[in-house]
C-alpha cells in the first residue's frame, strides 16, 4: 500500500523515523510521500528520502506558513524540485479556518506555486479548508494541472465540485470518525480513479486506533479498510485502486 501523504520530517515521527518505518513496511505499507510545508521543511524532506527508494516528495508552501514565507525565496522551490525524490509540488492551497495568514498571502503564493506548477508541468498536493471555492477559482486557469486535494473533510457537494474540474481526492482518518458522515457519502461520489489513501501523518488518526494520538504511516490501512467498507471492496483492492492512481498522478 502506499501512504500519498505524510509528513516524516514532524518531531514526532522523526524523531524515531527508523521504527515508523518499520512498522509501515510490517503492515504492508511499503511506500510514502512525505510533504513539506515550508522552504526549510522542504529542504528537510529532501534529505529524508536520499537512500530510501520507497520514499518520495512534494514540497512546496502551505498556506498556513505563508505568512512567514520571505516570497523573494519562493524562486528556490524551482531549484528543489529538480531532487531527484520530488514527484509534486506542495502542499499548497488555501486555508480560511486558521487565519494565520492573510487572504490575499495566502492567494499570492498559491499563485506562484500554480505558475511554477504549469511551467513544470508538475501535478501539485492541494491544502484548501473552508476555501473551496476560492481555491478551484484559483485553478481553474490552470486547466492542464493534475491535482489532489489532500485529507477532503468537506462536504459531498463539495467533493462534487472538486471532481467536475477533474481532480482526485485523498481520504484520511476522518473519514473513519463517527460523525463524518457526509465524508464517507463524497467516497461513495468519487469514482475509483481518483481515490488516494493517505495518513496525513501524524494528525488525523483513524478509527479504530484514535487512542494512539500520533498518527503514522502504517495506520493507512484502516482508511483503506473504511473505503473498501463503502464501495464493496477488499482492502487488496482497495491497495491495488489507490497504488495505481498514485503511481499514475505522481509518476512513481
Amino acid at each position: 500500500m502506499l501512504d500519498s501523504h505524510c509528513h516524516l520530517t514532524d518531531p514526532r515521527l522523526g524523531g524515531d523515523l527508523d521504527a515508523v518505518l518499520r512498522r509501515a513496511q510490517a503492515a504492508g505499507v511499503t511506500r510514502m510521500i512525505s510533504i513539506g510545508t515550508d522552504l526549510d521543511d522542504d529542504a528537510a524532506t529532501i534529505a529524508v528520502c536520499q537512500g530510501r527508494d520507497f520514499l518520495r516528495c512534494a514540497v512546496g508552501v502551505h498556506p498556513n506558513y505563508s505568512h512567514e514565507c520571505d516570497l523573494s525565496r519562493l524562486p528556490e522551490l524551482r531549484t528543489l524540485q529538480s531532487a531527484p525524490s520530488v514527484v509534486a509540488l506542495g502542499e499548497m492551497g488555501l486555508d480560511y479556518h486558521h487565519k494565520f495568514a492573510s487572504k490575499e498571502r495566502q492567494r499570492e503564493v498559491f499563485e506562484f506555486q500554480l505558475d511554477l506548477a504549469a511551467e513544470l508541468n508538475r501535478p501539485i498536493v492541494i491544502h484548501s479548508r473552508e476555501a473551496i471555492d476560492d481555491t478551484l477559482a484559483m485553478m481553474r486557469p490552470y486547466t492542464a494541472i493534475r491535482a489532489v486535494f489532500h485529507c477532503f473533510t468537506g462536504t459531498p457537494a463539495e467533493a462534487k465540485k472538486i471532481l467536475d474540474q477533474g481532480y482526485l481526492l485523498g481520504f484520511t482518518g476522518a473519514a473513519t470518525f463517527k460523525n463524518n458522515a457526509g465524508i464517507r457519502e463524497a467516497i461513495r461520489l468519487c469514482p475509483t480513479d481518483r481515490l488516494l489513501v493517505e495518513t496525513d501523518a501524524p494528525y488525523m488518526t483513524p478509527e479504530p486506533m484514535r487512542k494512539q494520538k500520533v498518527n503514522e504511516p502504517a495506520l493507512v490501512v484502516h482508511v483503506a479498510d473504511c473505503i473498501g467498507r463503502e464501495l464493496g471492496l477488499s482492502r487488496d483492492e482497495v491497495d491495488r485502486i489507490t497504488t495505481a492512481n498514485a503511481e499514475a498522478l505522481f509518476g512513481w
